[in-house]
């Protein structure tokens, strides 16, 4: 199994041009001691356990904190036997290092007497590259130009979670892996964030390349994309956080961590995190939202909640923050409704659209932040007036609404530089363009891009590259469209694309992968036989 769950795209300019290796120092050392140090605590348990003659099944943990005997299971060893097998190797004195008689030498070729021996490797004739270099070679390759765009890609891949981060290089059509972050469960949500997070700095407008992750585990995970092979998250956000932190004392973590609560309260998640949004105006913000039914609004500068709201009956799978007014949140929950509110008002009424069903994604035009978007389970997308609040979810009137796909509408974006371009994918396989004008919208083109069922579609946040789209979904492969070399977008926004010299050929950017290493679902892939038009894919005109 391998998929795509989510992604993300990172502002040229904005990654070091030269990451740096992850470098474990005492104080790091420290910090991801006191990270790990529940995991270690609950190691030393089970081995407890099992020298007291038992074996406890981890599932059963909390049945075994309210006295269920009955499931431990007695353990009997033949102990006796077994030490007697293992003497004869004398293993007690394993490390114990002899003293050399007379005579001999300590070194691994103690009969060559002759052997040399240079102090620094620059003076050995035999060593032909230097380790500067090496170090050198290695920097180059992890360089990133300042014409580059990272891409941040939750990727699960034989059960195994993590981040990839990609390069991609535009002018010479090259997308590749740059390095990838191991992730503790299966990812949801990534959002990009450019506050240095637990970095010891006074500048309050000192600058970052960092990513949230949102997983099926209740804690949110902060990490530098500057550093490559880092072990440990930079940060964490919730209960792991606070129990690794030196202040608790043991006695307290313990506690904590055998009697891990499901029931929501006001200081962290305690189900998965759906949704994340980085409030662009008030850097130090961001908002969660989880199957728990809350949304929270997190300090990064403390990594601390500062604030937990209980606005909806089910899980809440969508936030997005207000593109003006910064202390607006934008909510959906699969309770069939969207709540905007205010953060700052004590009142917990707020204004309250309902849908058909289950809602999937909300966005603020940025063109317009009057109006919001709200796609839905059944496929359905909806455009929104802020400013006519229905007196109750059952009356709510979108401005259109609009029939944009057969199944559910999993992901969305609008363009940010070129207003009505919106993206769509759904787990039809297929992604759309939009062009929506004070008429309405209406679909400028269709395509099977060979990803399987799409969970992701981000416009790139550049200017210079505004018509890139990347996708992703079920086969876990990433494929980076140029739609402005697409007939029918050129057509559709004609007034934002140059002329062209002679015949466009599109574009289609993605990473060479072993084809074993996905699974078939069908579909057409770009550039394959039997489908309809050029390459198999579809097309539509703007009509």
């Amino acid at each position: 199994m391998s998929m795509i769950t989510a992604s993300a795209w990172v502002p040229r300019g904005a990654a070091a041009a030269f990451p740096t290796k992850y470098d474990v120092d005492e104080t790091e050392l420290a910090r991801i001691s006191k990270l790990a140090k529940l995991q270690l605590a609950d190691a030393e348990d089970d081995l407890d356990d099992a020298r007291n003659g038992r074996i406890i099944n981890p599932q059963d943990n909390d049945s075994s904190e309210e006295g269920d005997e009955d499931r431990d299971v007695p353990m009997t060893l033949p102990q006796k036997d077994a030490d007697d097998d293992l003497k004869e190797y004398d293993l007690d004195n394993y490390d114990t290092d002899s003293a050399p008689n007379r005579g001999e030498t300590m070194a691994m070729f103690g009969n060559a007497p002759s052997l040399a021996y240079h102090q620094s490797n620059a003076d050995d004739p035999y060593i032909t590259m230097q380790e500067n270099e090496e170090e050198d070679e290695e920097r180059e390759d992890l360089q990133i130009l300042a014409s580059d765009n990272m891409v941040i890609a939750a990727k699960v891949e034989d059960e195994v979670a993590h981040l990839e981060i990609y390069v991609y290089e535009d002018e010479v059509d090259n997308l590749y892996v740059h390095h990838d972050i191991m992730l503790p469960a299966i990812p949801l949500c990534v959002e990009w964030l450019d506050l240095p997070v637990a970095k010891n700095t006074a500048d309050v407008n000192s600058k970052g390349n960092f990513v949230a992750v949102g997983t099926f585990d209740p804690d949110i995970e902060l990490w530098d994309l500057d550093t490559v092979d880092s072990m440990y998250p930079n940060a964490v956000l919730g209960q792991g956080g606070e129990e690794a932190k030196p202040e608790a004392g043991e006695e307290k973590k313990k506690k904590k961590r055998r009697k891990k609560s499901k029931k929501a309260n006001d200081d962290y998640h305690v189900d998965a995190v759906l949704s994340l949004a980085a409030n662009r105006q008030h850097r130090n913000l961001l908002a969660s939202s989880s199957a728990d039914k809350t949304v929270k609004l997190w300090d990064l500068t403390t990594q601390k909640c500062a604030k937990s709201y209980s606005r909806h009956t089910d899980k809440v799978c969508a936030v997005a923050w207000h593109p003006k007014e910064a202390t607006v949140l934008l909510s959906g929950s699969y309770d069939r409704t969207v709540v905007a509110a205010d953060l700052r008002a004590t009142d917990p009424k707020a204004p309250r659209w309902g849908v058909e069903s289950d809602v999937e994604i909300v966005a603020w035009d940025p063109h317009d932040p009057n109006y919001f978007y709200v796609t839905t389970e059944s496929g359905v997308m909806h455009y929104h007036d802020l400013r006519s609040a229905p007196a109750s979810p059952e009356t709510s009137k979108p401005v259109w609404r609009l029939q944009a796909h057969g199944e559910s509408i999993s992901s969305f974006d609008i363009n940010p530089a070129i207003p009505g371009f919106l993206a769509t994918g759904s787990t039809d396989k297929e992604a759309k363009l939009w062009n929506v004008q004070p008429t309405g919208p209406s679909m400028v083109v269709s395509r099977n891009l060979g990803v399987g069922k799409v969970f992701t579609t981000r416009f790139a946040p550049d200017s210079e590259v505004a018509f890139r789209l990347a996708v992703g979904g079920s086969k876990g492969n990433i494929q980076i469209w140029d739609t402005s070399t697409n007939a029918a977008v050129r057509n559709a926004f004609a007034h934002r694309v140059g002329p062209a010299n002679g015949e466009v050929k599109e574009r289609l950017v993605g990473v060479e992968e072993d084809s074993s290493d996905s699974e078939d679902e069908g579909g057409v892939e770009p550039g394959a036989e039997g489908g309809e038009g050029e390459a198999g894919w579809e097309s539509m005109e703007d009509d």
